[in-house]
């Protein structure tokens, strides 16, 4: 009977012992990763760096940065689904890189690809407070129709908000010093 506790015992503390360097190791290379430098260390990831780099999602008065993570994957309270979608995106991207790289990289469909993934929870864990936009009584109405949708009129974010990051100019955008923002609507 005392030898199968200490048996038990022993199984556990190995346990231990092989789940911390273990669960260290996988925490540590999902933190290295999940940078912005680190997603632009691709040649096919490299545009879209650059013209995140110029952005409103990072240059704004506000100092926030929104990066990749931000947007690409779900929040990392939803642990399931962050590391399966982070780790889909990283065997994409080396497949991309590997079987062709930036000459077969169709930028134009990874975008379409992107927006039609993005969720409407990713936009609304920075932009929160979207119902009372002092003066703006159409972005209001607009973001109230996504936020309570009438059943069959369903929108996401990334319908009207598609000229926001990834556009391809070459100085930096700050947001205090552009016109007010008017989003394109939704597409015809």
């Amino acid at each position: 009977m005392r030898g199968n506790c200490l048996k038990r015992l022993f199984y556990i503390g190995i346990g231990l012992l092989l789940s911390f360097p273990l669960f260290s190791m996988t925490y540590y290379t999902m933190v290295r990763t999940s940078t912005p430098e680190f997603c632009s260390s691709c040649h096919e990831i490299e545009p879209a760096y650059f013209a995140w780099k110029t952005s409103t999602h990072v240059n704004n008065a506000r100092g926030v940065v929104a990066d990749c993570m931000d947007c690409h994957l779900p929040a990392p309270h939803d642990t399931y689904n962050f590391f399966f979608d982070k780790t889909m995106h990283g065997i994409k991207d080396v497949v991309s890189h590997f079987t062709g790289g930036a000459e077969t990289y169709d930028r134009t469909v990874q975008k379409k690809h992107a927006y039609a993934s993005i969720k409407n929870d990713q936009c609304l864990k920075c932009h929160r407070n979207l119902e009372y936009i002092p003066n703006k009584r159409g972005a209001m109405l607009a973001h109230r129709a996504v936020l309570y949708p009438r059943p069959g009129y369903v929108y996401k974010c990334t319908d009207c908000h598609r000229n926001l990051v990834h556009l391809n100019v070459g100085y930096y955008r700050y947001l205090e010093l552009q016109p007010p923002y008017r989003s394109t609507g939704l597409p015809l």
